[in-house]
């Protein structure tokens, strides 16, 4: 079982009030219901989601529902539960606020006023057109996809009203509301209420957090160890230029004590090279003396090399 599919089946263990179960049934009825003349026909392949629906249907209209179950063989069997409803059609249409005066109405934010409202909507919504990434497998990745762009933006702009940023995207000849953040994928998981799968959620998320921190430290490590080599080399070129034209001479004995030893250890920080040469002479220097002793020698090699031109 797919995280998304365990997502879902959790959703619908969550029992709704009567608000909330008819904003639930406007999202599944005007997103992923066939709406002809005589009926209306919902599929899905999840028994639970189908359960959910047939309820809140009977429940709230008291309607005769046929149920048809088929199975379904594409690279492997499976049941498809269709849902038909040949009863009150238009009241249910009206009541759901999809249809009016027997024409199709475009989805209005009025007609859910209640956060409570609003985060049914979203469920239904998710129940029938969503999908999620298991991130433990890839990046964070929600989705809902729609027919037309009125009802992916509509969506969007639901999800605006909590301060979740979705983006809308045109794939093939269907529209997708997308969400990356994982923040905000957890987020929308703890409003759908669906705890144990927020734990898995986040579990994972610190983990890759964790994960992402350490990679960065190292690189940052490695990039640091690549400039402290980096300049060692060029330090130890320096001396090798100071020795062959003569200039040792020029320095006091405290930085020729610095530069012998970067001679020999060119692949040492400032620090280590410090600690070095404090442990092996008398000569007890901190990381911010090297650094004075090298200023010395490039004021040195300058000098000689301004005389010289």
């Amino acid at each position: 079982m797919t995280f998304s599919t365990r997502l879902k089946e959790e959703i619908t263990e969550y029992n709704s009030n009567q608000l909330e179960k008819r904003a639930e049934l406007a999202a599944m009825l005007r997103y992923d219901a066939k709406i002809e003349k005589d009926k209306i026909s919902i599929t899905s392949e999840n028994a639970k989601i189908a359960r959910r629906i047939y309820t809140y249907l009977k429940e709230i209209f008291g309607i005769n529902i046929k149920i048809i179950v088929r199975n379904q063989k594409r690279f492997r069997i499976k049941q498809i539960y269709i849902l038909e409803i040949k009863d009150k059609i238009e009241y249910i249409l009206e009541s759901l606020y999809i249809y009016e005066n027997g024409k199709k109405v475009k989805a209005n934010a009025l007609y859910f006023e209640t956060e409570e409202e609003r985060i049914a909507y979203l469920k239904g919504t998710f129940l029938t057109t969503g999908s999620i990434n298991d991130p433990s497998t890839s990046g964070y990745h929600l989705e809902f996809v729609f027919n037309t762009k009125i009802d992916a933006t509509f969506i969007k702009d639901i999800l605006k009203t909590f301060r979740m940023d979705a983006k809308v995207l045109k794939r093939s000849n269907r529209y997708m509301t997308y969400i990356k953040s994982g923040e905000t994928i957890s987020d929308m998981i703890k409003m759908f209420q669906a705890v144990n799968s927020l734990f898995y959620f986040e579990d994972i998320r610190i983990y890759r957090d964790h994960k992402n921190m350490v990679n960065r430290l190292n690189n940052c490590e490695i990039a640091n160890q690549e400039k402290t080599t980096l300049t060692g080399l060029k330090q130890k070129e320096s001396i090798e230029y100071l020795k062959q034209n003569d200039l040792m001479d020029l320095l006091d004995e405290h930085t020729k004590i610095v530069l012998e030893y970067r001679y020999q250890y060119p692949e040492s920080s400032y620090s280590e090279l410090a600690e070095i040469i404090s442990m092996e002479t008398d000569y007890k220097i901190g990381k911010s003396g090297i650094n004075h002793h090298f200023i010395k020698m490039k004021k040195l090699i300058e000098q000689y090399q301004k005389n010289k031109s």
